[in-house]
């Protein structure tokens, strides 16, 4: 059956359906990974948004849900040059078109994604509709379609708790966090608080966290105003802090710097990035489309850590008025590289300072 991509600008591309047969308008985004693509269909940092995959075949090995990073497929579509009709993988529970039919997420195959990857770098991320009918893309509806509160979409809707016995205590603020950060942080023996987007700061100090960590997430930052605010009101407490991604845009928006839209983003598990303290570059997995301006980086209140080689954004800052410091890539990288994976442990050496010291 045909399926047509329709762009806000009137670009229309034809390929083959497979998964669900829904129509759906989305923000059309590229990633460039290779392998990780059940990762990237349950990233909740996708949400509102349909991926193209510019590597040109997808699904060889098989779908394993056990390596998912939510319950749920996040991306509104998924756009691929070919997908393999016989994965080989002796963990593969089913394949890609079957994965996507049981989450009801519509996908579009026999594009020339590299060709859509060009016009999305050349112009920019825009909104697509993909549909089966050609009569029904009108693009004035799709210029107009926002990617409305999305954390609040995908955060957690009550408190919960994971025990381990572990020496400290973390209260996780979640907007949309990958199952791999929570791992992360319990093999390094953390009791985990896992706390709605919302919560208040009053809500945060009554549990007495040794450390509190910002997660990865979807949309603009600067939408989610009430966190701002909360982050604020956390600030003089001084508790050990980390963040990822839109969790470190978050802390640099409540330290009063500010954050753009990038043209097209960066989404994959090839990005490098430079330690500025070192000189040392890291290959990094990163999804995001927004990124904290590096001018409005107040020296006398944080220093930038890490700088993306390719076009010289901040990817990570260390805070001097508090004992935090956030990154824009994903040092879980779950799939992708664990050059970073260190960081972790630089949150916890953090929270083992004492309180006069900080």
């Amino acid at each position: 059956m045909k399926r047509y991509l329709v762009l806000e600008n009137g670009m229309t591309f034809a390929g083959e359906a497979f998964g669900a047969s829904s129509d759906v308008i989305a923000e059309i985004v590229f990633t460039t990974a290779m392998t990780g693509y059940v990762e990237t269909l349950t990233d909740l940092s996708y949400t509102g948004q349909a991926v193209v995959q510019t590597f040109p075949l997808i699904g060889n090995y098989g779908v394993m849900p056990e390596d998912a990073e939510s319950e749920k497929i996040s991306v509104s579509a998924y756009i691929v040059r070919e997908y393999c009709l016989t994965p080989s993988n002796f963990r593969s529970r089913l394949d890609l078109d079957s994965y996507l039919k049981r989450h009801g997420i519509p996908g579009i195959r026999g594009i020339d994604t590299r060709a859509l990857t060009r016009v999305l770098r050349n112009y920019g991320t825009m909104n697509g509709m993909i549909t089966d009918d050609l009569k029904k893309a009108d693009t004035e509806s799709i210029k107009r379609y926002r990617i409305e509160k999305p954390v609040a979409e995908v955060s957690t809707d009550k408190i919960r708790f994971l025990e381990d016995n572990g020496s400290k205590k973390i209260a996780l603020l979640d907007f949309g966090v990958k199952e791999n950060i929570i791992r992360s942080l319990q093999r390094r023996k953390c009791d985990i608080y896992v706390l709605p987007h919302n919560t208040s700061a009053r809500e945060i100090l009554s549990l007495r966290p040794d450390g509190i960590f910002l997660t990865n997430g979807p949309g603009d930052p600067t939408d989610n105003r009430d966190v701002i605010d909360t982050l604020k009101a956390l600030l003089p407490y001084r508790i050990p802090t980390m963040g990822i991604c839109l969790g470190h845009q978050l802390l640099a928006l409540a330290n009063g710097f500010k954050t753009e839209k990038l043209k097209f983003g960066h989404r994959g598990a090839n990005h490098p990035v430079r330690n500025t303290k070192n000189g040392k570059v890291y290959i990094t997995s990163q999804n995001h489309g927004y990124a904290v301006v590096s001018d409005s980086i107040q020296p006398s209140v944080a220093e930038e850590w890490f700088v993306n080689v390719n076009d010289f954004s901040n990817e990570g800052l260390l805070y001097k008025n508090t004992p935090a410091f956030s990154v824009q890539f994903h040092p879980e990288a779950c799939g992708g590289p664990q050059d970073t994976a260190f960081l972790f442990d630089e949150f916890m050496k953090l929270m083992e300072v004492p309180n006069a010291e900080r």
